[in-house]
């Protein structure tokens, strides 16, 4: 299901430095036994596929040296007066010198579809072991993170792992067999031009260590300044209007520019000195090839060595590098592949909550009647909240729960809906602590209209069936009447049936929540929660709604959170909150002639009201 509209954009992170794993052999164990271990026969056929390719592909130059040589002393008969070429013999090697490719294409075309289906497997298990976990974590856990973080596991690392356990594991085994393979290749011609293009090898990896080492700062920096560019950017069109509305965009260019300025300088530095590399590289070879060269046409004319395999090893010693190259780069993959990893683990490795108990209590014959006993809780176990919240609802009582920012409003519903544990007391339906119930049970009692819609990319009708997937489409439309959104939806391209996605811009923040409350009149539920739930309606609206809510509510336990008081007159029972504690409870006029801590809050509101009014 896709996710949600109508929230702030999505931050993209940027290109970050490479990670380094911080239990790499313990991850990577981990990951073959959850993972890779069932896949095992595949996994050997890969490997027996991969060393047999990369065996028919080294013995090519030497077969092909043959040809280059049979012609070459074909030529040299034919100056002397003998038979010349022999092109029989060379159609014979060329043949076999085909064939052996095609076998090695064909062995490397088998391995890569057998680890492409080893990897997607593997992919498919973890993404489903992560939507699974994610519905058992705890709401604790995401208090910790932020969604990015989450979705950042959920989608790159796995992708990460995914695409480099598809590349890795085959060029990996494809290296070492190239590497010992061309080694042996060109000890079997010349242990002497062996040893000469060996030393190769040292030379340049002193050269590339000091241009990493000068590179690797301008890198971070380049990594740096693109992150600050690219939230410069998000930033700048995520509040377009705010900067159009202030006139800042002279300033917003400015820090652009300046920042722009940064990546660049960073930018050129790194790509520069990283491309220094490949030509040192490529001269400290060539260097190496005219040695080469030299040595074996010195052995080529002492008859110690045929003209075909001076080709041959040239070709091998060009190839020699390629593959220590790929190790290294793979060295640095798998590094981002098993840190991908230890992420998705930690993932699945939190402690989840207790979904289901032994015994638990049915909610058949539940109604609403509700009390908080002395109840105390904290985010932090350090940071009490709610320090001693006692109250009883009668089942069928309208409920209203007001107060100053942070006095604990909303948290009182979060633990009514068991989405925390409370610390001490406890919380009771017809008598039955919620602990005696499963959550998910618990929660089936209980429709939410929140401030913040929540609507995803679907049609209307399947936005609005969401709590009642086996509503009929006459309920559908009977509970958008009730929630007064009927008719602009009639009003809509393809009415009930309409997408909604990320584009729909003609659905105002208002309107999205008539759809909400459509869902939860659909959803029917025993107990209502309304937390700030006509706050982005109109005053006109406002009314409207607020009669098919009491319609709602009437029979059912409602809770009401609401800034404007306004909106919670007639509620049966008003608390009072301040610093977590219910200070105040009664009815409205109640509360009104006790001139207390709602009095106050009540006629600040009508008092602002009253000053703009004159």
């Amino acid at each position: 299901m896709p996710g949600p509209m109508g929230g702030g954009p999505m931050r993209k992170g940027s290109k970050k430095e490479q990670e380094k794993a911080k239990d790499f052999k313990g991850t990577t164990k981990k990951l073959i036994k959850r993972y890779l271990t069932k896949y095992k026969i595949q996994l050997i056929l890969v490997f027996i596929f991969s060393i047999a390719s990369t065996i028919f592909t080294i013995v090519g130059p030497k077969i092909s040296g043959n040809a280059t040589t049979e012609i070459f002393n074909g030529l040299v008969s034919k100056i002397s007066g003998g038979a010349g070429v022999n092109f029989e013999n060379i159609a014979h090697i060329l043949i076999t010198l085909f064939i052996l490719y095609i076998i090695s294409t064909v062995f490397s075309a088998i391995q890569g579809i057998l680890m492409t289906h080893v990897s997607q497997k593997a992919a498919y298990k973890m993404r489903n072991d992560l939507s699974a976990k994610i519905n058992k974590l705890p709401m604790r856990y995401f208090d910790t993170k932020t969604n990015g973080e989450v979705l950042s596991i959920i989608t790159n690392d796995i992708d990460t792992v995914q695409s480099n356990l598809s590349e890795s594991i085959t060029e990996i085994i494809r290296a070492i067999c190239t590497v010992v393979g061309i080694l042996i290749m060109m000890l079997s011609i010349s242990p002497v031009m062996t040893l000469i293009a060996l030393i190769v090898v040292p030379i340049s990896t002193v050269f590339v260590s000091i241009i990493v080492k000068k590179s690797q700062k301008y890198f971070k920096a380049q990594q740096d300044y693109l992150g600050h560019v690219n939230g410069i950017v998000e930033e700048t069109y995520g509040g377009h209007n705010i900067v159009k509305a202030f006139n800042g965009e002279e300033k917003v260019t400015a820090q652009f520019n300046k920042e722009n300025q940064e990546l660049y300088n960073s930018g050129w530095k790194s790509q520069f000195l990283s491309g220094l590399m490949f030509p040192v590289m490529n001269f400290i070879s060539n260097v190496s090839y005219v040695l080469v060269a030299i040595v074996g046409g010195y052995y080529a004319i002492r008859g110690q060595i045929t003209v075909g395999n001076i080709q041959s090893f040239i070709q091998y010693s060009k190839q020699f590098n390629q593959p220590i190259t790929q190790i290294a780069q793979i060295s640095s993959t798998l590094q981002a592949m098993i840190a991908a990893a230890e992420r998705i683990f930690e993932f699945l490795d939190e402690e989840e909550e207790i979904q289901e108990i032994e015994n638990s209590k049915s909610i058949e014959d539940l109604n609403g009647k509700i009390k908080f006993d002395h109840v105390k809780f904290g985010y932090d176990k350090d940071n009490i909240i709610i320090n001693d919240f006692s109250a009883e609802v009668k089942d069928g009582q309208k409920i209203a729960i007001v107060g100053p920012t942070g006095a604990g409003k909303t948290t009182m519903v979060k633990l009514l809906m068991r989405f925390y544990d409370i610390n001490e007391g406890a919380i009771y339906i017809d008598g039955n602590n919620t602990k005696d119930f499963n959550r998910g049970d618990i929660r089936k009692m209980f429709g939410m209209v929140l401030q913040d819609t929540w609507l995803f990319g679907g049609t209307i009708k399947d936005n609005i069936k969401y709590g009642n997937e086996d509503a009929t489409d006459t309920e559908v439309i009977e509970a958008a009447k009730a929630a007064h959104v009927h008719h602009f939806i009639k009003t809509l391209p393809n009415g009930y049936d309409m997408v909604l996605n990320e584009e729909t811009t003609n659905i105002s923040a208002g309107q999205k929540q008539l759809l909400t409350i459509a869902r939860v009149i659909l959803a029917d539920p025993k107990i209502l929660i309304l937390d700030e739930a006509t706050s982005s309606i109109d005053t006109r609206t406002e009314i409207e709604i607020q009669k098919a809510m009491d319609n709602l509510m009437k029979g059912r336990t409602s809770f009401i959170i609401a800034h404007r008081l306004s909106t919670i007159k007639n509620a049966d029972l008003i608390l009072v909150m301040e610093h977590g504690d219910i200070v105040e409870q009664g009815t409205h006029d109640e509360l009104l002639e006790r001139e207390g801590a709602y009095a106050r809050l009540y006629n600040s509101q009508f008092e602002g009201c009253d000053d703009e009014a004159s």
